[in-house]
C-alpha cells in the first residue's frame, strides 16, 4: 500500500515505462496471438492495459482521466495501442500530483469492500505487472523480442 504519493510515482514511472516498451514491440500482425485458442490475444492485453486505468485510476482513486478509446473494440494497429497506453499513462503521472499523502489512507469503495486508495493504487500497478508479464510469455510465442523490462531477456545474450 502507498502512503505517500512520491512513492507510487516513482513506482508508476518504472512500472509504465516498462509496459510502454512492452506495447512498443506488439506488430499489427502478431495483435491476435494468444497462448491457445479462445484465450486473451495480445491485442486484448494491451487494450486491457491501456484502459484499465479508467477503472482503478479514474473510478476508485478519484483522479479524472480523458478515456483513450472504447475497451471493447480492440485497435487493428499496434501503435494505436501503444500511442493510446502512453497517453493515459503520462496523464496519471500528471494527475497523481493531485493527490495528498493523506488522500492514500482515505477509503474508497473497492471489489470487495472499502479499500484505502494507496492499496488500489498498489493493486493497479500489480494487475498491470500481471498482465505485462502474459504480454512478454505471448511475444517470445509470437516470434517477437522480448524488451528488457526488469534485467536482461534471452535475446540480449545471444
Amino acid at each position: 500500500m502507498y502512503r505517500k504519493i512520491e512513492d507510487f510515482k516513482q513506482d508508476w514511472a518504472h512500472a509504465s515505462n516498462g509496459t510502454k516498451m512492452v506495447l512498443d514491440a506488439l506488430t499489427n500482425d502478431t495483435l491476435n496471438q494468444t497462448i491457445v485458442e479462445g484465450h486473451s490475444t495480445l491485442g486484448w492485453l494491451g487494450w486491457h492495459l491501456a484502459n484499465s486505468p479508467m477503472f482503478f485510476v479514474e473510478k476508485v482513486a478519484g483522479l479524472e482521466l480523458t478515456p483513450v478509446g472504447n475497451p471493447s473494440k480492440v485497435p487493428t494497429e499496434a501503435a494505436a495501442i501503444a500511442t493510446a497506453y502512453a497517453q493515459i499513462a503520462d496523464e496519471i503521472a500528471q494527475k497523481v500530483d493531485t493527490l495528498s499523502d493523506e488522500d492514500l489512507l482515505t477509503p474508497v469503495p473497492f471489489i470487495q469492500g472499502d479499500a484505502p486508495r494507496g492499496a488500489v493504487l498498489r493493486m493497479f500497478i500489480d494487475h498491470q505487472t500481471h498482465h505485462r508479464g502474459q504480454i512478454t510469455v505471448l511475444l517470445r510465442q509470437a516470434g517477437l523480442p522480448v524488451p528488457p523490462v526488469m534485467g536482461p531477456t534471452q535475446e540480449m545474450q545471444h
